[in-house]
């Protein structure tokens, strides 16, 4: 059963984290359209500091250098399910940040404290201007960056169900090795400063290795009705 839209005067904010490939980009758009609520994908904040960093040749191995960029990217991120876009300044990079280059350099920015605790403020401030009325997804939302959700989900799936998910979702364009290196070489890198593998207190874990789609958002549709029945 679908939720009918949130009222105006009904706070929810849902928090999904998960490894790559887990589908919570996915699900976490869905309910939001169905609940009428906004949508923040953290993650492409940080693919978006990554560009910037590139563009501004940044030295990776000076941190002081990626907090700056972190600090100073001009990140613009729509919270409209429905028309999605990144920009950096005047540049749309909403397909840029998805390249192969870009995604090699996120775990740059993400595995700098300072430069998360910079993105995690914007992050915030973005919920807050929503009225927390949103769903957010990404490796920390449950634990850090809204640890006081209404509803939070850590997200996971079986290694081979994420692979096949995230080669179709770069249509097929990725060898093996590439592919991997995208899943799992940037979870490995990203858990050394956030654990997105094993739920926190208080947060469910849902694993959808066999769900497809529709039973994914059934399933956190379920779980968000459950913990604000005024929703139903």
């Amino acid at each position: 059963m679908e939720g009918c839209p949130v009222t105006d005067q009904v706070q929810v904010l849902v928090a999904i984290d998960g490894p790559s490939g887990s589908g919570k980009s996915t699900v976490a758009k869905e309910i939001a359209r169905r609940l009428d609520l906004g949508y923040l994908d953290t993650g492409a904040m940080y693919r978006a500091v990554a560009w910037w960093a590139m563009q501004q040749n940044v030295d990776w191995a000076d941190t002081h250098a990626v907090v700056a960029a972190a600090q100073d990217a001009p990140v613009e991120i729509s919270t409209d399910p429905d028309r999605q876009f990144v920009r950096v300044g005047d540049t749309n990079v909403t397909e840029a940040i998805r390249t192969p280059e870009v995604t090699s350099h996120v775990s740059s920015v993400a595995t700098v404290p300072a430069a998360r605790e910079v993105l995690v403020a914007r992050q915030r401030g973005i919920i807050a201007d929503s009225g927390r009325r949103m769903v957010a997804e990404g490796r920390d939302i449950t634990t850090v960056v809204a640890p006081d959700a209404e509803v939070r989900i850590l997200m996971v799936a079986s290694e081979e169900a994420r692979m096949q998910r995230r080669g179709a979702q770069l249509g097929g364009s990725q060898n093996a090795e590439a592919l991997r290196a995208q899943v799992v070489g940037r979870d490995a890198k990203d858990s050394t400063v956030v654990n997105f593998s094993t739920a926190a207190d208080g947060v469910i874990t849902l694993d959808n290795s066999d769900l497809n789609l529709e039973q994914s958002v059934q399933a956190v549709m379920d779980l968000v009705l459950r913990a604000v029945p005024q929703l139903a």
